[in-house]
């Protein structure tokens, strides 16, 4: 049984909400992020990256970056950027990009439903991101970005929430500079509250789609707070975190392409033969190669796309991470011909989100890398099939957009 419940947010007034609302912490650099608040004071990267309201040379890690971000988000809420909601609400987001829409329940997740697993992941996290985390969220005494959260839908809330937007006036509205509309209602009658309560409870888990190092860090906080405070009762806010629920069926994940530098040695020829015992290599005609289906890959090089199909046999069917597409090109052609290890750490490989499609590869190869690789996304099916048998999806496997907005919605601890 799944525990998701309604939270006073601390949000935007709807005149400044597209001022606030900002990309995640994670997707820039500083520099990056310094360039994207110029002229608007009100974005919230001066909380989540609040290193660019010091100076450059200042470590992004420095204790006066947490008390900065502590600082702004304090004087966000005194100069009436910000208010609290006055009673525990859910919230709907919904999201537009490319005609393709997307709507989750906002609302706080248990720490408990994740050390229980019921919460389920698929990545493994750094030590130093999710130090980095556990500092910010401890010093702002707030959940300031939300996790990606995802459920095997069963229709009833989709219901519910489709009649909510239908009936209510919404309480954001716009479109951020990047194309991708933003649309939140505030869910407020009691029943209601109670019906979508009731729901969560009989769905079985929850998965993380987006942000293991967020919930981490947000977990460990609320452990933290326990042992704080010894006589909790476990009702507390910082027994929960912010989190958007997603019906699994309203997301897609985008493909997250690969570009490696060198061909190991090899010549052109030499590759294509040895990439040949496990793929069938074919030239492919005019345009580039987007899969439209698993076990198919479009490849690029010199100037040339090919489909590579995998041979039967290549991979172990029952296994959930072994027949990933990811995984199969892994243990099949970048470790055995390029001699690519840990594509974690090895330096010859690079990769590359979806979103900016099969042109950057031709770009990147025509531009003095090696080769590329197109792959077709990885499905939800997959990561929940994947989580469920408790194993890690390989790195670089899944790339969602668009970007939940930090800033809309932040959960405060007390």
């Amino acid at each position: 049984m799944a525990i998701f419940r309604p939270f006073a947010a601390v949000r935007p007034t709807a005149a400044l909400a597209e001022k606030v609302a900002a990309l995640p912490y994670d997707v820039m650099n500083s520099e990056e992020a310094r360039q994207m608040v110029v002229g608007n004071p009100y974005s919230f990267l001066h909380v989540d990256k609040a290193e660019i309201d010091l100076d450059p040379d200042v470590d992004i890690y420095d204790e006066q970056v947490y008390e900065k971000a502590a600082d702004n988000l304090q004087k966000m809420s005194a100069e009436g950027t910000y208010i609290k909601e006055e009673k525990p609400c859910f919230y709907i987001y919904q999201q537009v990009m490319n005609g393709r829409k997307q709507a989750g329940i906002v609302g706080c997740a248990s720490i408990d439903d994740y050390m229980n697993q019921v919460i389920k992941k698929h990545e493994l996290t750094r030590a130093d991101k999710e130090a980095d985390r556990i500092h910010h969220v401890d010093s702002c005494n707030a959940n300031t970005g939300p996790i990606f959260l995802t459920y095997r839908s069963q229709g009833k809330m989709g219901q519910i929430m489709h009649e909510w937007m239908e009936s209510h006036a919404p309480l954001y509205d716009f479109t951020a500079e990047d194309g991708i509309g933003h649309t939140v209602w505030i869910m407020d009658d009691e029943r209601v509250i109670r019906a979508c309560e009731l729901y969560f409870q009989n769905v079985p888990a929850f998965y993380i789609a987006d942000g293991h190092h967020r919930a981490a860090s947000a977990v460990k906080v609320g452990q933290k707070r326990r042992k704080d405070h010894p006589d909790y009762t476990g009702l507390e806010e910082f027994n929960f975190f912010l989190a958007v629920l997603f019906p699994g069926d309203e997301l897609a994940i985008m493909d997250y392409n690969r570009v490696v530098h060198d061909l190991n040695g090899l010549s052109k020829d030499e590759f294509l033969d040895k990439i040949g015992e496990q793929f069938t290599v074919s030239v492919y005609g005019d345009g580039r190669c987007k899969p439209d289906q698993n076990h198919t890959m479009g490849m690029y090089l010199d100037h040339q796309w090919y489909e590579l199909t995998v041979k039967s046999g290549t991979f172990d069917e029952t296994d959930p991470v072994e027949k990933l597409d990811v995984s199969i090109l892994q243990k099949n052609l970048l470790t055995p011909v390029l001699g690519i290890g840990d594509p974690r750490t090895d330096k010859r490989i690079d990769f590359i989100g979806g979103i900016r499609g099969l042109e950057e590869l031709e770009r990147l190869v025509d531009g003095g890398m090696a080769v590329a690789f197109a792959m077709y996304p990885t499905t939800i099916d997959e990561l929940m099939d994947i989580a469920d048998a408790d194993q890690l999806m390989p790195p670089k496997s899944t790339w969602f957009e668009p970007k939940l907005r930090s800033g809309i919605f932040v959960h405060e601890l007390d």
